[in-house]
């Protein structure tokens, strides 16, 4: 990771918040959780309109049991017409890969982005998966194999709040919890 890519994300998502674009936050397992998180910080910090599928259990569930995991996201964001003035922000470990049959769900996602020319940025921690290989400005995290998966999701947690922070991107600071006196 380098402040490079970092500005380049938040000159991205300030021309997204000046378009009126929304920010849709994807991820499964840990980076759902961190979608939801992200979600907040970004509406309530940047003041960019922001949502994520994975919030809302009972729509996900029922596409995934009716119509199959593979097109949870894509599906999802078809509803939400996803147009080329929105952008996708994806964390995911691997990236996904459709030889692999690794999150076919995001790579689905990934596609309606392009097909759209919605902007596409990510926190990975693979540089072969499709999310590093088509995003356009991906941060990549690379950890000791061993530990892949819980220090890239640790480094997302980092880079999001990072960006929420931003000089450039903050419209308001956040009230950043103490039991201090100051």
């Amino acid at each position: 990771m380098n402040g490079d890519e970092v500005d380049a994300m938040v000159k991205g998502l300030v021309a997204l918040r000046e378009r009126g674009g929304r920010l849709f936050v994807l991820g499964v397992g840990g980076g759902a959780g961190h979608a939801s998180h992200a979600v907040n910080d970004f509406r309530k910090l940047c003041a960019i309109e922001s949502y994520t599928p994975t919030d809302n259990v009972s729509e996900l569930t029922a596409r995934t049991n009716d119509d199959g995991w593979e097109t949870t996201f894509s599906a999802w964001l078809e509803v939400s017409q996803l147009s080329a003035r929105d952008a996708l922000f994806v964390f995911s470990v691997g990236g996904g890969s459709r030889e692999h049959n690794v999150s076919v769900n995001l790579i689905g996602a990934l596609d309606l982005a392009q097909e759209v020319g919605a902007s596409i940025y990510g926190v990975v921690g693979s540089p072969g998966g499709e999310l590093a290989q088509r995003a356009d400005v991906a941060i990549l995290i690379e950890p000791p194999p061993d530990l892949r998966t819980p220090l890239v999701e640790s480094f997302q947690a980092v880079v999001w709040h990072a960006l929420v922070s931003h000089p450039e991107l903050a419209v308001r600071p956040g009230h950043w919890e103490s039991i201090t006196s100051e």
